[in-house]
């Protein structure tokens, strides 16, 4: 089983869960996906894995609104995808994916529970 995590180092519940998976002996793919950002490819494979609603992987955060976005047109994968590729920021985090499953992995506990079900 692969384990990759897209995580932001400057993000206290990312460092958390990457806590949490060198704690438990865990081998992981690190992806600071600000200066490596995913491509669509990545991001629709991550979509098509993503356990829940599409809209949730996207940060409805001050830059988005910023950004002048409306949460009510980000709701398709397509249209997750185009927002992410263009603004990587706006990604949740931190995110962990196995070969099956994507987890948008906040708060901690949640991913705590996936990390202890590998």
């Amino acid at each position: 089983m692969t384990l990759t995590m897209f995580h932001n180092p400057s993000c206290g519940t990312s460092r958390k869960v990457l806590e949490a998976i060198n704690a438990r002996g865990l081998d992981v793919e690190v992806v600071a996906y600000l200066k490596t950002p995913p491509d669509a490819d990545t991001l629709r494979s991550l979509v098509d894995r993503l356990d829940g609603d599409v809209a949730n992987l996207v940060r409805n955060d001050p830059h988005f609104k910023q950004l002048g976005l409306s949460a009510d047109d980000y709701t398709t994968a397509d249209a997750v995808v185009a927002l992410l590729v263009e603004h990587p920021r706006l990604m949740q985090r931190p995110v962990l994916a196995t070969d099956h499953t994507v987890i948008i992995a906040r708060p901690p506990a949640v991913a705590e529970a996936f990390l202890d079900a590998l």
